[in-house]
């Protein structure tokens, strides 16, 4: 499998969302929004998340950044400091397909920031980088995801479920997926949140 590297540095800016790279000097913002007991309900992120795990964090997002293999970005509302994340993953190239994630500190939640930048980055990874099937791995108890998901035009997929061990025990994980080109309102309205302005920094 040949897979392109992704585009770095990366700017993504949409409506109400500026999606931007992480940089150093955001490791204590970092600290402050993954160490949450709703971050480490549904990730698999150390528990609790210190300066340590915020440095190594930024340290193998840096790596994957220049590397190519991944789109990590910052959630922020003006380019500042960090609200959440987004990212893209594990491209396969020959079936145009990847997958996404994304997280919102507990303070910031119930804006729309989440939807907006996974509509931002949805829209990027089909009109610009040419993936036509996007997916979601979503624990199924987190209602809140699924709901982010369903607003962002994606729609649970035929596949079977992922078992995981997670640090509440076992968690079972379903496949939701974006298809270019399966009309619905949903789309639209992705289409209406990104504002479709892509620039590199």
């Amino acid at each position: 499998m040949t897979v392109s590297p992704l585009p770095y540095p990366l700017r993504l800016t949409g409506t109400g969302v500026i999606l931007r790279e992480w940089r150093w000097e955001d490791v204590d913002e970092l600290v402050a929004l993954l160490d949450e007991p709703g971050i480490a309900r549904w990730t698999l992120m150390p528990s609790p998340f210190d300066m340590e795990a915020g440095l190594a964090y930024l340290r193998r997002a840096q790596q994957g950044r220049i590397g190519g293999s991944r789109i990590q970005l910052a959630i922020t509302t003006d380019g500042g400091p960090p609200l959440g994340e987004v990212l893209l993953f594990n491209v396969r190239s020959e079936a145009h397909e990847a997958e996404l994630g994304y997280l919102v500190g507990l303070p910031f939640r119930r804006r729309g920031l989440a939807s907006a930048a996974l509509s931002l980055l949805t829209g990027y990874a089909v009109d610009t980088l040419g993936l036509r099937r996007l997916l979601l791995r979503i624990d199924r108890g987190n209602t809140a995801s699924t709901s982010v998901a369903r607003r962002c035009g994606y729609r649970p997929a035929a596949e079977p479920p992922i078992q995981q061990d997670g640090p509440y025990g076992p968690a079972t994980l379903d496949t939701w997926e974006f298809v270019e080109n399966r009309s619905g309102p949903q789309d639209d309205r992705r289409k209406n949140v990104a504002a479709r302005r892509y620039g590199r920094r």
